[in-house]
């Protein structure tokens, strides 16, 4: 593929302008750059997927055709076929109302012609090879019945069912945890090699584009800001934003107190890191010996399938008689493989969902003797975000008003808090989160994935809470915001005395953000420890396998 001068605008707004590259057979191409540089726009530009109102120019020639000038016939010949995609977000990717294999099916059927058996057969076997827990159950789950990252990747495998020319990746494991993020990375490239299928693989983790690509192009607010060879790009940047990119990275070998951030230096300030001092870790005060959270045996049990009268007769523990503590104003990190019960234990400590058996007690309060009355008016201390930023804001209200739901639903008709109208601490929520306060009055579908999750995280902090679930709060961000967002977490930490339980595959982040961190496997705790003693000394395979996963550039 040669692509010359795309340019893509909406209703006359240029968004994307000048890009330029050439996609040979059998290579990767990675586009790195924050979320809204225009990345997955100038790709959906190739497929034909932007929307009525978008304006494109330029030229994108596949083996000597024209693409851009296709109409919508001539794309559908070619996707799924010549050209696949990954798309970015798998929960509204899915539908919802088909069963996962179905949708597999549906795409192979489309370009070949196969029986019902053989179409079965030939998508549980891919889904053998994206790694899929119990491939022949979960061809007959719907969407909503499997994890965030199982359905990342049956996304995965509907894009590779038909053995494309070029797959365009937009960010295929952002939602995975390291270890199924390696097999994919490794088994899209054993695919590239048995079929030269040419890949661009955009992300915003520069630690995965190191594993995976030959050429490095960065975007910028629409525009190509660097563009060479992998190892050049990564070891010798040229541009200030490139390497901002780099340095936000939270390291692994120590703990600065604040991570560097892009804006420093796209303005020439000198990045300036702690790490010398002596007061150089995060968490420059030690958390409390009281526990804020007791959960004692803890098990969350799923019905599979039931007999005829309702009586379960296959069941499967999400949580497995999980016991620990969170300490007041500790950071406690949760880390494991997606399925594992992460985000289950999360949700069963709000009673978002209910436990089976076990305790979970807040400041000595039983929380599951509470009435529903009583578990409402305590609902403010207790906060989560959410791992979808999409599913889990109101299409219907603007993201001011998102933000300043809780406030209406917990303080009543009240105008001001702390002495600010509403609006205004809203507004300065979003200032710290990264959100330009002109956006106040615009819908959850004007914002990029990055930029949503972003309005999740004020929405939650807004009510000033004592404990926050950060459910894979950053896993949707750049590099660049992630670092923002985490030197937010931690100000407002000191400042608000916050505690955290940190949900996260990111094994680096949670090595930044931690005092301690506890390992899931299987619904079950497998190890616990401060995240030096982990890192350095791991008890089990497990989590030896975890670290040795992280990709490093």
């Amino acid at each position: 593929m040669r692509v010359r001068d795309l340019s893509v605008a909406f209703d006359g707004r240029t968004v994307v302008e000048g890009v330029n590259f050439s996609l040979q057979r059998g290579t990767t191409l990675g586009i790195v750059g924050e979320s809204g540089s225009g990345k997955s726009v100038s790709t959906l530009a190739l497929m034909g997927l932007l929307p009525r109102n978008a304006t494109v120019g330029g030229s994108a020639m596949l083996e000597g055709s024209e693409l851009l000038t296709l109409d919508e016939e001539g794309f559908r010949g070619i996707r799924g076929k010549r050209i696949s995609m990954i798309f970015q977000e798998p929960m509204t990717s899915l539908n919802p109302v088909q069963k996962c294999g179905a949708q597999v099916v549906e795409m192979l059927r489309q370009h070949e012609e196969v029986t019902a058996q053989d179409a079965r057969e030939r998508v549980t076997e891919l889904f053998r090879e994206v790694l899929l827990p119990r491939p022949e159950k979960i061809f007959d789950s719907y969407p909503h019945e499997i994890s965030g990252g199982q359905k990342q990747r049956v996304m995965i495998a509907m894009a590779l069912v038909n053995n494309p020319d070029i797959l365009i990746a937009d960010e295929p494991t952002t939602a995975l945890d390291v270890t199924v993020q390696k097999t994919i990375l490794e088994l899209l490239k054993k695919l590239q090699k048995k079929h030269g299928t040419s890949i661009i693989f955009i992300t915003h983790d520069l630690g995965v584009i190191a594993q995976v690509a030959d050429e490095i192009m960065v975007m910028y607010r629409g525009k190509v800001m660097e563009h060479g060879p992998a190892d050049e790009i990564l070891h010798n940047p040229k541009e200030p934003y490139t390497k901002g990119l780099l340095a936000c990275r939270p390291p692994l070998e120590d703990k600065p107190r604040r991570l560097p951030t892009v804006e420093q230096y796209m303005s020439s300030v000198e990045p300036f890191h702690e790490t010398a001092q002596e007061d150089s870790t995060v968490h420059s005060e030690p958390f409390h010996e009281t526990a804020l959270l007791s959960v004692k045996d803890l098990s969350v049990t799923y019905t599979l399938k039931s007999n005829l009268f309702g009586k379960p007769i296959e069941t499967l523990k999400g949580v497995d008689g999980v016991s620990f503590d969170i300490m007041e104003g500790e950071t406690l990190g949760l880390v494991g493989e997606s399925g594992c019960g992460k985000s289950t234990l999360g949700r069963a400590l709000l009673r978002l969902i209910e436990h089976s058996s076990g305790s979970v007690s807040y400041r000595g309060t039983p929380l599951d003797k509470l009435s529903s009355k009583d578990m409402r008016a305590l609902r403010p201390k207790l906060q989560i975000i959410f791992q979808d930023p999409y599913s889990s804001l109101n299409p219907r209200l603007t993201v001011g008003e998102a933000i300043a739901e809780p406030l209406r639903v917990h303080k009543g008709s009240v105008d001001t808090v702390e002495g600010l109208p509403i609006k205004e601490r809203v507004l300065e929520l979003m200032e710290q989160v990264g959100l330009r306060p002109e956006w106040y009055g615009r819908y959850p579908h004007e914002f990029s994935g990055g930029q949503r999750q972003r309005v999740c995280i004020a929405r939650a902090l807004i009510l000033q809470p004592e404990l926050v679930i950060c459910d894979e709060s950053v896993s949707a961000l750049d590099v660049s915001v992630q670092a923002q967002v985490l030197n937010l977490l931690n100000d407002l930490k000191e400042k608000y005395h916050y505690t955290y339980l940190f949900i996260t595959h990111d094994l680096s982040v949670v090595h930044y953000m931690a005092d301690r961190i506890m390992v899931m496997q299987k619904g079950k705790v497998v190890e616990s420890g401060t995240p030096d003693d982990l890192f350095h000394n791991p008890q089990t395979d497990y989590t030896r396998t975890l670290i040795e996963a992280i990709p490093r550039v």
